[in-house]
């Protein structure tokens, strides 16, 4: 298969830009926060805080205390974003090392993009499922009319397996350059214009905010009968709502193979011509009728101007996804009644062939922004529940509980899984074995250095940091790593702190056996509970849904895409609780410690039980 020469040239002014991006944000950044930092409360915001807090005012002093609370959370927000524009102004290579980690797929790729209509051999990894619908309605008339309520259970699953339904253009683009996907990949496609399609399935695609391909036959549009169509009205609306493309699905909807050369021709063009003038908008897809198609048929789709057409099969064993199909102008698709089987092929693909244009920075290069999405995943064997984004928090409780539970000490928690090595002494002891720092806890900011007989024996072992801005893993050491202060002085604004049992994965590379020195039972296989940052920056909670040993699951961490990854505990204690639910096939041991994620970046606690107070910030 040929490819195109590239463009160095290109390839320089794409990294000048960025560097020249770099250079404007620094100093709107150091502007921006100079103008936050410099601000001063006023007297009348003092007055109208103080009034809040008047014990005189008929409240509790629970009621006072989350007053004084969430006052807080809004200054600490915003002092978030000072800090991180701060980072970026004093030091953009971070910043723009794990940018480039973004762009460096696409850049390469949007240089060599395979010649129409091959599809790129760098796509060819990923897994892209289309799924197929045809009418949506509350009674079904023929066995592949799906109901609301079934087509509402597809897009739930869809949500809480962590995939991404994608757009056209978008899986197109992947297709012709191998340009990055989400990790769980989808694409959503419905037939013949129905008007149960825009009565149940539209609503549902903006509730979830699902893009979607619209397939039109031109000469039924607005007609009536038993399946009525959707009129031309009803289509603006749903191509202006941004989450529709619509395909031409041909005027008459005609199988091509029992048609002539002439008759193709205009049912390929008219339709096109009659959809772009009712819309006003460019028709670039073509979907194949009953999914039949000859090589006349694909000449004339390429002489129309068409980037793409969709096809299908009513036999099974044909159908595949999206990057396994011959070409973009044969797209094979999945009928809805093999939704399951097909969504669990969905992956992504082209992270592992980036080419790096800057350096990898592994301490604090972190993404706090990127919504919090659950998938599951298996490799090698090996099956992983992970959890990716939102920003990350620990939380060290009175007693021990099940990792749900604690949950619900941690404001806004989505997540958490169990924290690090607690001691055994006592069946109610909190007592951890090393160092503990912990945003939410009774002794919140506080540092307890643990048993300083102890300590020594985990020298070498990652020391966690976390901040508002950014996630270090250091070797600990307990004659250096023993006060606040110390801490402090690896990262400034520390918010969390303590020793995993072990690095898995560090600066992308599995840990060899010897890295775990006198770990004990690290070559056992065991359930493990683990956390980290991605390849992208995301911080990442997970545990086995399979015994393994530390060594191989450190191998298969690294082919999952993590870049530093530290063991928690291990065995019994292993526990992962997803919106309040324990992902887990048995229920775990108690523990007193959480690493947690919550919400991306800037997200105030704001709760019910919690009223707020408002802390303006115009001078």
């Amino acid at each position: 298969m040929s490819r195109g020469k590239g463009n160095n040239s290109g390839s320089m002014n794409t990294i000048w830009l960025v560097l020249g991006l770099a250079a404007l944000g620094t100093g709107m950044g150091a502007a921006i926060a100079s103008r936050l930092v410099t601000y001063r409360p006023s007297s009348a915001d003092i007055a109208a805080n103080e009034t809040t807090l008047n014990p005189a005012t008929p409240a509790s002093n629970d009621s006072r205390a989350f007053c004084q609370y969430n006052a807080l959370e809004s200054v600490t927000a915003s002092l978030y974003q000072v800090r991180a524009i701060n980072a970026i102004a004093n030091d953009p290579l971070p910043a723009l090392s794990s940018l480039s980690s973004t762009i460096n797929a696409d850049l390469v790729a949007s240089f060599n993009p395979a010649p129409f209509p091959q599809i790129s051999d760098r796509a060819r990894n990923a897994k892209i499922p289309i799924i197929m619908y045809h009418d949506i309605t509350a009674t079904k008339d023929v066995s592949w009319d799906v109901t609301p309520e079934e087509l509402e259970k597809h897009f739930q699953a869809l949500q809480e397996g962590g995939y991404t339904p994608i757009t056209m253009d978008r899986m197109v683009n992947h297709l012709r350059t191998g340009a990055q996907l989400p990790e769980k990949p989808v694409l959503l496609t419905f037939d013949d214009n129905y008007v149960g399609q825009y009565k149940y399935a539209f609503p549902l695609l903006k509730k979830y905010n699902y893009p979607a391909v619209w397939s039109v036959h031109t000469r039924f549009v607005g007609t009536g009968g038993q399946k009525p169509k959707a009129t031309w009205n009803q289509l603006r609306e749903m191509q202006k709502s941004g989450l529709i493309t619509v395909a031409s699905h041909t005027v008459n909807h005609l199988n091509m193979t029992n048609l002539s050369d002439a008759e193709i021709e205009r049912e390929v063009t008219e339709s096109k011509k009659v959809l772009e003038k009712e819309l006003g908008i460019s028709i670039d897809y073509f979907t194949y009728p009953e999914g039949d198609f000859t090589e006349r048929a694909k000449e004339k789709i390429k002489d129309a101007g068409y980037k793409a057409a969709l096809s299908m099969s009513l036999d099974p064993r044909q159908e595949r996804s999206a990057n396994e199909s011959e070409d973009l102008l044969t797209i094979m698709r999945f009928g809805q009644s093999r939704f399951d089987e097909a969504i669990a092929q969905a992956s992504g693909g082209t992270s592992a062939s980036q080419v790096a244009l800057l350096p990898t920075v592994s301490n604090g290069v972190v993404n706090f922004t990127t919504p919090v999405e659950k998938r599951t995943v298996t490799i090698d064997g090996l099956p992983l529940t992970l959890v990716s984004g939102g920003r990350v928090a620990t939380t060290h409780a009175d007693t021990r509980a099940q990792v749900a539970e604690i949950m619900t000490m941690t404001p806004n928690a989505i997540a958490a899984v169990d924290g690090t090595f607690f001691s055994l002494e006592h069946l109610d002891s909190n007592k951890m074995i090393g160092p503990v720092l912990s945003q939410f806890s009774s002794k919140a900011g506080v540092f307890i250095n643990g048993n300083k007989g102890e300590n020594p024996l985990l020298n070498g072992r990652p020391l966690v940091l976390i901040s508002p801005t950014a996630i270090k893993f250091i070797p600990y050491n307990a004659a250096k790593h023993n006060s606040l202060e110390a801490v402090r002085a690896e990262l400034p604004d520390v918010t969390d702190a303590f020793v995993g049992a072990g690095w898995l994965v560090r600066d992308g590379k599995p840990q060899p056996a010897e890295s775990f020195g006198k770990l004990y039972g690290f070559d056992a296989s065991r359930d493990r509970a683990f956390w980290g940052i991605d390849r992208s920056g995301r911080p990442t909670i997970g545990v086995t849904m399979e015994m393994i040993d530390s060594v191989g699951l450190g191998k298969i961490l690294a082919k999952a895409g993590l870049r530093d990854v530290v063991m928690l505990d291990s065995g019994a204690s292993t526990a992962l609780a997803y919106r309040g639910k324990s992902v887990m096939a048995y229920e775990p041991r108690p523990v007193p410690h959480i690493v947690a994620l919550l919400p991306p970046d800037p997200a105030p606690v704001e709760t019910s039980e919690k009223p707020n107070c408002p802390v303006s910030l115009n001078p």
